[in-house]
């Protein structure tokens, strides 16, 4: 089944202003609360967002087999598990319903004011429930940066690392969308020259750089996905900061592995890009050696070229862009990782995420985290303002953008911007 909707000579009658991430080629798919407070999934084009479940009650989805309330839920899980010719054919429809030359409902003033809202009138939600989170750490620049900073810089990947994608689970519940605060963590650190840890706030809290993925159910307990299948099991991408606390990973990390120092809290853009939208800005990803297992070697373009940046603003201040870095530099590709995830038979759920592990580039202004922009902090960044960041401070904001851009079309992401708070205090006696 053909993506019509990727035509790039293709107009639509709902206003886009130039750079728009959200032309019609896009088509994103999000849930929104509305502005009579009822929660819709939807989708953008422009500065405006569609109401999908307005849309489907007035019929303009009657020839494509879809439950009544698929889209008047508070999720997208259930859209997500009808699979890769659902979300084609609903995409191709939106394309059709507001193309320029279709007057179906651009001449239609009563529903059009039923189904379509200004971005000031809605609030965005977390889109999907998400059952189970993984991180990778797939940045072959970012893992040797780490390695050469906290281990031999002579052998600064881990053995293992050339070979599998390596990841860890997550916490889902401290997943959130665009515009939620975060708070600095407290927990144990290890001071300098001490030999007994103490409790208190982190005192290096720092961004990650990542995107992340969206699966659809995938496979049954047991069953693996073949590399150059997996990509149909994934729905689409967000931008992804996975926030860290840097003291706190210090001292946690041996012998399992990040906790306390992720958990605290992740980041997400609301407006989910489908794979869909995202095919035509495919390009080869990095040359991989040694030549990895047979399970993971891959046919054809499966890294995607999506340019990315990240501003920290202070409080009352103006952005600073810190680092601008490219979503194709990652070693391992999305396909690698989910045939990795299932090489031992690990079920995969409708809204799972997996992170991609902070994206860093080969030179330093392209760094995807503060510990490698300021070199463990040892090479401070001026702001705007004349202020320095070794690390996040209580009251930033730190905000990640992303698209893609070819043949006179962009496809962008938005945003995912959160303010750093001091830590919480509660207002229990």
């Amino acid at each position: 089944m053909p993506i019509k909707s990727n035509d790039p000579s293709k107009k639509s009658w709902i206003p886009v202003r130039d750079n728009s991430d959200f032309p019609i080629q896009n088509i994103p798919f999000g849930v929104f609360l509305t502005r009579d407070d009822i929660i819709t999934i939807g989708t953008r084009i422009g500065d405006h967002a569609i109401d999908l479940g307005a849309l489907h009650q007035l019929g303009y989805f009657k020839d494509i087999p879809l439950t009544d309330d698929i889209f008047l839920q508070d999720t997208l899980n259930d859209f997500i598990s009808d699979g890769k010719k659902t979300w084609r054919l609903v995409r191709n429809r939106i394309s059709e319903i507001f193309d320029a030359n279709n007057p179906e409902l651009k001449n239609n003033e009563e529903h059009k004011k039923i189904v379509l809202f200004t971005m000031d009138e809605i609030e965005m939600q977390l889109p999907v429930q998400i059952g189970d989170y993984t991180d990778f750490y797939s940045s072959k620049e970012h893992a040797t940066n780490v390695g050469k900073m906290f281990r031999d810089p002579e052998n600064a990947l881990l053995p293992n690392w050339l070979h599998i994608p390596v990841g860890y689970h997550g916490r889902s519940s401290s997943i959130v969308p665009s515009g939620t605060p975060i708070y600095r963590p407290m927990g144990q650190t290890l001071p300098a020259g001490s030999d007994e840890p103490i409790y208190g706030p982190s005192k290096l809290v720092d961004f990650e750089l990542e995107m992340a993925f969206i699966t659809t159910d995938a496979n049954i307990l047991g069953e693996t996905i073949p590399v150059n299948e997996a990509e149909n099991y994934i729905f689409g991408m967000v931008l992804f900061n996975d926030w860290s606390a840097r003291d706190i990973q210090k001292w946690e990390y041996v012998p399992l592995g990040p906790f306390l120092a992720k958990n605290f809290a992740s980041s997400i853009s609301p407006w989910i890009v489908t794979m869909d939208a995202l095919e035509p800005f495919r390009v080869e990803s990095p040359k991989q050696e040694p030549k990895p297992l047979p399970y993971l070697q891959q046919i054809g373009k499966k890294g995607f070229d999506i340019n990315l940046e990240v501003d920290i603003t202070p409080e009352n201040g103006e952005p600073t862009t810190v680092t601008k870095s490219n979503f194709k530099y990652m070693y391992w590709t999305m396909a690698q990782q989910l045939a990795h995830h299932t090489v031992n038979g690990c079920k995969v759920n409708s809204g799972d995420m997996m992170g991609s592990g902070t994206i860093s580039g080969p030179t330093p202004d392209s760094y995807g985290s503060m510990l490698e922009l300021t070199w463990r902090g040892e090479k401070p960044l001026k702001l705007k303002d004349g202020t320095e960041r070794k690390f996040i401070q209580d009251f930033d904001t730190v905000t990640i953008r992303g698209y893609c851009e070819k043949s006179g079309v962009r496809i962008g992401f938005g945003e995912v911007s959160s303010k750093l708070l001091p830590v919480f205090q509660s207002k229990k006696k």
